[in-house]
């Protein structure tokens, strides 16, 4: 079979790659249907991440087709049509057992494309499967139901669960690329009065009035005098920051209200500075998290459902055999508008853009 191969910091390729097979009686061998990029992939490939080894097929993000399962596996069986977490998880340990499963000491976790190989490829092997995968409605799209492998869960469990969103609150998300989107989309579940989308990208800032921000902030001018201007000076209820890098943390704390919750999404790769000798009197909660997936289940009945805008965050859809180009145009979205990109569906036929 093919898979996308990391080879090093800056290198990977499209290429033969053996066969996967059952290891363990609670895998599952999947064949890929559809699968997509994430930012994290794009950390691997430059090096951040030195627990990928060289050798390693890249993804943690797909659908496909169940075609073979070990014999401990009782949720699943082959023929059937399934989302592939981005977390694993045994069920057995002590964060399983707390629904922690992004913690998993028993061999899950953040696994696939990290760990070990992952699902840029014809076939991936699934550890745990019965926890691990999840039946697909026959009404749900794979290029929509991809997106439900990591982002939608990620924001919603690490941006607006962990952050607190409430009714009639000020929400403030900063990054307006996939995770901040989807971000946008499930705080919008929760009432909120009003949300706020930062980015630098116009581009970007108009997809996320599409999808409901109520106002929206060059991060060049003075997103903070936005947000006191909306707020009569208090600030946020909830900040989210869905970027990664030091200054829009920073930001973050600066634009919450005293009482108020800092939600982390975004993956740091250099260490931003907590003012501890400006923030420990206001009474801030912040928080950061991996994906647990819990909401997985929920969040597909949800897109069945037609009440999330998954299909809104794709913008590309490409043949599975076009990772190298795909890599492309997702690493320079800033020229490409890539949002989300798709490999393979059912509707990889469909044009690509170009700006």
């Amino acid at each position: 079979m093919k898979g996308y191969v990391f080879h090093g910091p800056g290198e990977a390729s499209w290429q033969d790659v053996p066969d996967p097979g059952i290891k363990e009686p609670t895998d599952a061998i999947v064949q890929v249907g559809a699968v997509t990029i994430c930012g994290t992939d794009l950390h691997v490939l430059k090096g951040d991440v030195p627990e990928v080894r060289p050798g390693t097929v890249l993804g943690h993000e797909a659908v496909g087709e169940v075609v073979e399962v070990g014999s401990d596996v009782r949720t699943v069986r082959p023929g059937d049509r399934v989302l592939m977490s981005c977390i694993t998880s045994c069920g057995r340990c002590r964060f399983c057992r707390d629904g922690a499963y992004g913690q998993c000491r028993g061999g899950g976790g953040w696994v696939l494309g990290h760990l070990i190989d992952g699902t840029q490829a014809e076939y991936v092997r699934v550890p745990y499967a019965d926890l691990s995968v999840h039946p697909l409605p026959g009404t749900l799209r794979s290029e929509d139901a991809v997106l439900l492998a990591d982002i939608f869960p990620t924001s919603y469990e690490v941006g607006v669960l962990n952050g607190h969103v409430r009714p009639g609150d000020t929400v403030v998300i900063v990054g307006a690329g996939p995770i901040g989107l989807a971000a946008l989309a499930t705080a919008r579940l929760f009432a909120p009065e009003r949300i706020i989308s930062v980015d630098l990208a116009p581009a970007r800032l108009e997809a996320a009035r599409r999808l409901g921000a109520d106002a929206v902030a060059d991060v060049r001018e003075e997103p903070l005098q936005l947000v006191e201007d909306l707020t009569e000076g208090l600030g946020a209820d909830v900040a989210i920051e869905a970027v990664g890098v030091p200054e829009t943390f920073e930001l973050c704390a600066r634009m919450v209200r005293p009482g108020g919750h800092v939600a982390n999404v975004g993956v740091h790769g250099a260490p931003a500075t907590l003012h501890l000798e400006e923030l420990w009197i206001r009474n801030l909660t912040i928080t950061t998290g991996l994906v647990d997936g819990t909401s997985t289940p929920t969040l597909l009945r949800m897109a069945a459902a037609g009440k999330l805008p998954t299909g809104e965050l794709v913008t590309h859809v490409l043949p599975l055999d076009h990772m190298e180009q795909a890599y492309d145009v997702f690493a320079h979205a800033a020229e490409t508008g890539a949002l989300k990109v798709v490999l393979g569906g059912e509707q990889h036929e469909l044009a690509v853009p170009t700006a």
